[in-house]
Parts: structure tokens; sequence; C-alpha cells
């Protein structure tokens, strides 16, 4: 009766095993036999002959032996092996050479067999679980998850999901701002799974411009619906960020729809992220345009693209300057960072002797889109223009000559007007 009672002590235990660490029937059926097997092999040195039965529904097992019949003086292992007249007790029938199958009781084997068991049982199944968690977080990196508060340390915060799993919030990959208390709910990016030496480290992150993304694609469903493309983010976390979108449907305003009627859409988001301001610009293939934008709100007067550098310099005037470089140098360190280009900032000195005027205020003279090609090869204002070879106008702005003789005698007539 101990005995039984003692395998069905077993059975419980992995029982509550499986209902706590969420794993598989078939799997922990496995992982028993496994261990069964572990131990019967490090006793007799083999268990081939062991036939091992699980009965799951009925919450016990079964262990059976095969054994060869040999003569009674011929006896060698008695695992394997089975006297004649031992095995006539159990079948009156039997002869030298057959095999025979007796029932075994895993207690018999004795206490330090079972404790070996329950080592080799824990052992196995806190791996598959290391192992099952490792795989279901691998498929979660780069998803956003909450997880609540349970330590908080100097370099790192230890969290815990729904199923009690401990994750981790490294300083670096917090917002500088951000303030925890014990039992609050947070909600972070999975960055990584590490599982070096078989010690597993799930790594949550604030600070990735992947989780802005993320909180982007919660709150605008047209990003959700792949109406708008995120294009590229930068992010000083908790300071700035500007991020640049792009729509596949004419009818769409991209930059609207993220920052939502009112700012609703982007505050939300700008709440999360401890008050990081976010700007949202239109994404073009135009780099001189994309630049143009990124460096926002500065005006700037003129630019030159170098591609094979991946560099720009920018011409603005003396009131822009500060804002194109912002504060602490965020702005333009930004803009390189979204364009991926290297930004020089220069004054640009033509336009201070008088005032220079945009590009745009000869709409009435000029079609658009002779302005847009002048736009193109970074010419925003009349100097810009004026100061620029004519002949380099015709070929990098792809105009005729005519109208490039035009367009300097309208702006020219401009400045002799103002004389």
């Amino acid at each position: 009766m101990a005995k039984k009672a003692e395998t069905t002590s077993m059975i419980d235990t992995l029982a509550e095993f499986k209902e706590l660490k969420n794993i598989d029937k078939d799997t922990m059926i496995s992982v028993l036999e496994d261990s069964f097997r572990n131990v019967i092999a490090k006793m007799f040195g083999t268990d081939e002959n062991y036939d091992i039965i699980i009965n799951p529904e009925k919450g016990d097992f079964e262990i059976w032996r095969n054994r060869k019949v040999v003569a009674d003086n011929e006896l060698k292992d008695p695992n394997t092996e089975i006297t004649l007249s031992e095995a006539l007790k159990m079948d009156d029938a039997c002869e030298v050479g057959e095999e025979v199958t007796d029932e075994v009781h895993f207690a018999d084997f004795g206490r330090r067999a079972i404790l070996n068991l329950r080592q080799t049982l824990s052992s196995k199944i806190l791996e598959l679980q290391k192992d099952n968690l490792y795989t279901r977080y691998k498929d979660k990196i780069g998803t956003i998850i909450a997880a609540e508060v349970y330590q908080i340390w100097k370099r790192e915060i230890l969290l815990l999901d729904d199923e009690g799993n401990e994750l981790l919030l490294p300083k670096q990959e917090q917002i500088p701002s951000d303030f925890y208390r014990k039992g609050e709910t947070v909600r972070a990016i999975v960055q990584r799974v590490d599982n070096i030496n078989n010690n597993l480290k799930i790594i949550l992150s604030r600070t990735d411009k992947l989780f802005l993304k993320r909180l982007l694609e919660l709150e605008v469903p047209e990003i959700n619906d792949g109406l708008i493309t995120i294009k590229a983010i930068a992010r000083i976390p908790g300071e700035r960020a500007k991020i640049a979108v792009e729509s596949y449907d004419d009818r769409i305003d991209p930059v609207g729809a993220c920052v939502g009627m009112k700012g609703s859409r982007i505050h939300g988001i700008v709440r999360e992220l401890c008050n990081e301001n976010i700007d949202v610009i239109n994404y073009t293939t135009n780099t001189s345009l994309y630049i143009q934008r990124a460096l926002s709100p500065a005006k700037i007067s003129s630019i030159r693209i170098f591609e094979n550098e991946r560099r720009a310099e920018v011409y603005l005037r003396p009131e822009e300057v500060s804002l194109a470089i912002g504060k602490n140098g965020m702005n333009i360190k930004l803009a390189s960072m979204l364009t991926e280009y290297a930004i020089d900032v220069f004054r640009d000195i033509d336009g201070t002797d008088e005032e220079d005027i945009y590009l745009d205020e000869f709409a009435d003279e000029i079609d658009m889109w002779i302005i847009d090609a002048l736009k193109n090869i970074g010419c925003y204002t009349a100097k810009n223009v004026l100061n620029m070879d004519r002949n380099e106008i015709i070929e990098r702005a792809d105009l005729e000559e005519q109208t490039v003789d035009e367009v300097l005698s309208i702006l020219a007539a401009e400045f002799e007007e103002d004389e």
C-alpha cells in the first residue's frame, strides 16, 4: 500500500507541475517515460528491455521487464535474463530461449531511485519550460507587452507577465524620465531573448524606435490597414522624435492621420513616452526636399547634396540657424538620423545684405512645376537661383534655356524694382 501511495504521489506531483507550467499531455508523457528510462539505465546499465506505459487518464504508470529464459546454471545478468525455474513460476509453459515479461514496481528500487526520479523529472520539466518560454517570447520579439513591476533595482527592473514569467527592463532601455512603483503596469517592446548557458533572459525596451512604431500602429488605423507606411523613425528617448510617413492613397493626408483631430492620436503616444515631442513629416524620395522637411520648423535657403558621401550642406538665414540646430543640437541630430545624411549648417551670408524672397511667392509669374524643379536642385529662394550659374541650372534642373532665361529675368527684375 505504501508503495502504491508513493507512486501515486509522484503522478500527483507531475499533474500539479503540468497545470502550473502549461505543458501539453503528450510532452509530459514523453518526459515522464524518459525520466524513468534514465533512472533504470543508471541502475542496470540499460533500459532497452523495459516497457513503460503511462496512463494519464488514470494517473498511474506501469513498468514491464522483458527477460530471456536461460538454464538455471547459465544466469549471467539478472536484469536481462531469468532462470528457467524462476520463469516457470510465472508461466509454466515457457522454455529456455523464450522471453518472459513481468511487472516491476518502481518503489521496489528503493528511496534513492525514487529521489533520483524526482530530481530528473524536475530538471527535465524546468528545461522544457525554459525551451517553451524561449520559443514563445522569441516569436514575440518586436511586439508590445504589458507586465507588472515586481522588483526595482539600480541597473534594471524585474517585471512579471500574466503567467508570472520574469522579464527584465534594463536601465539603458528605460526612458530617462520613467518612474516606476511596485505593482504598476508597464508597457514595453520585447527587444531580445537571450539563452546563454541555459540562463534565460527576456529583455524589454521602451527606448527602441520600434516601440514608437508599434504605438503608432495601435493608435492609427490607417497604418495598421497598410494605407500609411512609416518610412523612418529617429528618436532621442523622452526628448524628441521625428517620423517620416507616406500614404498610398492620395485622399489620405498621412501627417494629419497620424496626428489626429486636434492631436488626439499623437497625444496618447506622447503621454506614454513621458512627453516626448513627436514631429511627423511627409516622406519623399527627393533628397533635398526630404532634408528640408526633416529640419522643420527651420526654413532653408539652399542646399547642396553630396550623394557619394551621404552628406548635405544646408544654407539658412541667420535667424533660421538656431531653429535648424535646435536645443542642444537635437533638431539637426534627429534630421541626420532620419534622413541618414550628415548635415552641415551654414549661415547664408548673401541673404544678409538685402531681403531674399522664397520662390513660392512668384507662383503668379512662374509655373509651379518650374518652381518645383528649382527646389529639387536646392534652390528655394530667388537669390539661390540668381547666384547659381545659368548653365548649371539648365543641366541640373533639366529646363529649357528659354525657360531659365525667363525665370532669371523675372527674379532679377524683382530686385531691380526694390532698388
